[in-house]
């Protein structure tokens, strides 16, 4: 395994982290409770220390197995990461009950690295609303928190502000080789860098979208190269070339994903790609590009929406649809993101956003094909 540096505390950090966003499955669909402890023990057997977990992963049993995986000596062995889910809140004497709760679900009386879960422009709001940073401040004088950081799903403009507000322990973003420009992306990388920040990554392999199902076109062009490596090791390898990242997060379903997994992060390096291996992965991902349907940019000049839909976020699940050839996972994906009451068959076809879209995109029958193809 490789190890990075915690500059903070000088701790030596694995590379690949323990993700339970997506846990082994019984048939009922509920987390394999055993399934899930063994994986999680093993990867720490295995050289993994870093376990990050979230308030409502698996209905809140992520934190449960967690917690019971930690049993047994394994906590002393591993950094455990959890979030607040502000938005959940509705005030702030909610937002304590939860964090007491993430404590008895996790059968701990610290949390190491603590973050504010999902930071858009609305939950930064209520975040500042909630006073939840000096709440935070205040659990950590307590022993109950070690360090302070934050996950973002905004774009650029937003982090560099956040990053800006405080001096943050760490912090967390999406990144993938798909995702270069999108949200917080290199560019917010290297923002958080230029801070002395340590950056956690999530999304390595866009939730598993970069190695399943792949598009005829993408699967030649690895077959070209002359490194022959799987979707998978491309995709970490990008992401751990990258000097500033601390840790990448992997939410693993299956012993097998956790050994190949290992095997590629055992391996990977910062400054390791050369520039061929760098220009297949750029011709992967202009492929890629190619097969957009629509070019929204994600810019919110349709926003808001009369029927609160989120419209970039529909089209974005369109697009990927067609990327992806139709992966089962994008649909089990959108009724997380697209909740009863905003979801594209509430579309009317008023059209009031079509007049305010820079790339002048159908907006109105995008939505109904979404809704076609989703609901």
């Amino acid at each position: 395994m490789q190890y990075r540096t915690f500059h903070k505390t000088g701790q030596k950090v694995s590379l690949l982290g323990m993700g339970t966003m997506r846990l082994p499955l019984s048939p009922d669909g509920k987390p394999d409770r055993q399934e899930a402890v063994s994986m999680i023990r093993r990867s720490i057997d295995q050289g993994i220390n870093y376990v990050d977990t979230a308030y409502m992963y698996h209905d809140g049993e992520s934190e449960k197995i967690v917690g019971e995986a930690l049993k047994d000596g394994y906590r002393e062995k591993v950094l455990l990461a959890d979030k607040m889910p502000v938005w959940l809140a509705k005030d702030e004497e909610k937002m304590r009950a939860m964090f007491d709760e993430q404590l008895r679900r996790l059968d701990v009386d610290r949390i190491d690295m603590y973050l504010v879960h999902n930071i858009t422009a609305p939950v930064w709001k209520r975040a500042k609303k909630f006073n939840l940073l000096p709440f935070l401040e205040e659990k950590q004088a307590e022993g109950k928190i070690k360090h302070i950081g934050f996950s973002f799903h905004d774009e650029l403009p937003l982090f560099k502000e956040v990053i800006d507000a405080y001096p943050w322990d760490f912090c967390q973003i999406q990144l993938n080789y798909m995702d270069k420009d999108f949200q917080a992306g290199e560019e917010g990388l290297r923002y958080a860098a230029s801070k002395n920040i340590p950056v956690i990554v999530m999304e390595p392999l866009k939730g598993g979208k970069l190695t399943d199902a792949l598009p005829r076109t993408v699967e030649a062009l690895w077959k070209q190269a002359q490194v022959q490596r799987t979707p998978a090791e491309w995709a970490f390898r990008w992401v751990a070339n990258h000097p500033e990242v601390l840790t990448i997060l992997s939410g693993m379903s299956s012993q097998e994903q956790l050994s190949e997994n290992l095997r590629i992060l055992s391996a990977a390096e910062a400054n390791s790609l050369s520039p061929e291996e760098l220009a297949v992965i750029d011709q992967v991902s202009d492929e890629y590009n190619k097969l957009i349907q629509y070019s929204c940019t994600g810019c919110k000049y349709c926003m808001p929406c009369p029927k609160k839909i989120d419209i970039p976020t529909a089209i974005n699940f369109y697009n990927e649809w067609f990327l992806y050839e139709g992966n089962p996972k994008i649909k089990a994906d959108y009724p997380v993101w697209l909740t009863e009451g905003r979801r594209p068959s509430d579309c009317v076809a008023c059209k009031a956003c079509e007049g305010h879209c820079p790339q002048h995109l159908p907006i109105s029958e995008i939505m109904a094909k979404t809704a076609e193809i989703f609901e």
